[in-house]
């Protein structure tokens, strides 16, 4: 659905500080803010932090790997109640711009099976309207 495909103005953030970002299995881990987006959606505008794992971050092949938790109005009842993320890499960002596609929306291993350390959306990332793109709600038994 190309109505779910935004262009989105990048503020870089300066203060690279770690901060804990609560899981679902109740184990923290160290991230960084690492951008501000501005987009307009569905005639609304919106403003969500991208995030970097400090943890992936010293991975060579996830060095570029960033990350976009949201929130949004349909969770708990078309998508997983937990959220769902977005992934992207610094390479993605163009002349301060980034297209976010919702379509590639996913669900964190969390939504399947227990014992994942999922991380918690934060509520800086809560889009107050339906993003019917993306992954859909698993309906199947959740493995433990």
């Amino acid at each position: 659905d190309s109505s779910y495909v935004v262009a989105a103005k990048v503020s870089m953030l300066t203060d690279k500080e770690p901060f804990l970002m609560p899981t679902y299995s109740g184990k923290p881990q160290p991230y960084i803010r690492y951008a501000r987006i501005k987009f307009s959606l569905n005639g609304e505008s919106q403003e969500l932090t991208i995030y970097r794992s400090v943890a992936l971050a010293q991975l060579p092949n996830f060095k570029d790997y960033l990350f976009l938790p949201f929130t949004d109005s349909t969770n708990g009842k078309e998508t997983y109640s937990g959220g769902r993320y977005i992934d992207l890499n610094s390479s993605d960002i163009n002349d301060d711009l980034v297209k976010i596609d919702f379509n590639k929306a996913y669900n964190p291993y969390c939504a399947y099976s227990d014992g994942y350390q999922c991380p918690k959306p934060p509520t800086e990332n809560a889009i107050k309207q339906n993003i019917t793109a993306g992954e859909k709600a698993f309906s199947g038994p959740k493995k433990h």
